[in-house]
């Protein structure tokens, strides 16, 4: 056989296994020893830090959560929401009215820069704080993958795009979760953070003032009294997302929707005779089965557009692009 037909015949396999390896290595970039060697207290020192803040003020595993959340939805997990000394900024976004926790991730990053200057990204910080607030309030841990680098910009017009709202049907719930990559399940496992943290009286006002027949008529009634019908009174109030243990990682969460307990309407439509009933169902008759698949969708969510190598930077500061 003529050498030149036999390699012209094999040469297109060749191209395809060379992308296949290309595709693998894109996905294996983050890893959790990325820092082994280069930093190897960071993640005991962002620990102790999380840790602190936490026991401060308990809620604040909710903010931290969240925050890793609102990062990531935004053109992928790279410290975007942090960035505070820009013309626009994605804080002060409609969606991001009441995301909070930045002073404990400057904390952080702050602490990590005395031992390993310029080293660590606050991406990585954001994506590790995520995971030890969870366990601090009795949460499940995950292997985070780290060597994220962040962003220069802020995307103040996505955040008001790209972020899910209190009040969105399922469907489309589902829809801008799987534009992330996300499954359904992923969207209902990670709505289990809910489990723990506060909401506004602005984001459910609607829904405990409108009568509908999805919800509880005495959870109704007792969330009324501290949020008023007339808008502008009372709008920042706070009530708790888990009506049941707002303090503690559970599956009491989902119980309380199968109640027609949801505070929020973006809630209480994961179970409504919809297609994640079922999904729903299995989280709240099984704490282990939710506590797995929040860790394995935390994991997913934290790894959306990452940015590494050359793409980003290392911010030694991170609410300053610098």
């Amino acid at each position: 056989m003529d050498p030149r037909h036999s390699f012209r015949t094999i040469y297109p396999y060749i191209i395809i296994l060379i992308l296949s390896l290309n595709s693998i290595g894109c996905k294996a970039q983050l890893s959790p020893i990325f820092y082994e060697s280069t930093c190897p207290n960071a993640l005991t020192v962002i620990r102790t830090s999380i840790r602190t803040a936490v026991s401060r003020q308990r809620r604040m595993a909710a903010l931290l959560i969240r925050l890793h959340f609102h990062d990531c939805f935004v053109q992928g997990c790279d410290a975007s929401i942090l960035l505070n000394d820009t013309p626009t900024t994605e804080r002060t976004t409609f969606s991001n009215v009441g995301v909070g926790g930045y002073e404990v991730i400057d904390a952080a990053k702050s602490a990590v820069e005395n031992i390993c200057p310029g080293i660590v990204s606050c991406a990585d910080i954001l994506a590790v704080a995520a995971r030890d607030a969870s366990v601090v309030v009795g949460g499940p841990s995950w292997s985070v993958g780290l060597g994220r680098r962040d962003s220069t910009a802020a995307y103040p017009s996505q955040a008001d795009s790209d972020l899910p709202r209190a009040d969105q049907d399922l469907q489309s719930l589902i829809s801008d979760f799987e534009v992330k990559g996300l499954s359904e399940r992923d969207m209902v496992a990670l709505s289990g953070a809910h489990t723990i943290g506060q909401s506004r009286c602005v984001a459910f006002r609607g829904r405990i003032h409108g009568n509908g027949s999805d919800i509880d008529a005495n959870f109704a009634t007792t969330r009324r009294r501290n949020c008023p019908l007339t808008r502008g009174e009372g709008d920042d109030n706070m009530a708790p997302l888990d009506l049941v243990t707002p303090n503690s990682f559970d599956n009491n969460y989902f119980r309380n929707l199968v109640q027609r307990r949801g505070l929020l309407q973006s809630d209480q439509v994961l179970f409504n005779g919809g297609s994640s009933d079922s999904i729903l169902l299995e989280y709240s008759n099984s704490p282990s089965r939710f506590a797995s698949d929040f860790a394995a969708a935390m994991v997913r969510m934290g790894e959306i557009d990452p940015r590494t190598g050359a793409n980003g930077v290392i911010r030694t500061i991170c609410s300053a692009a610098n």
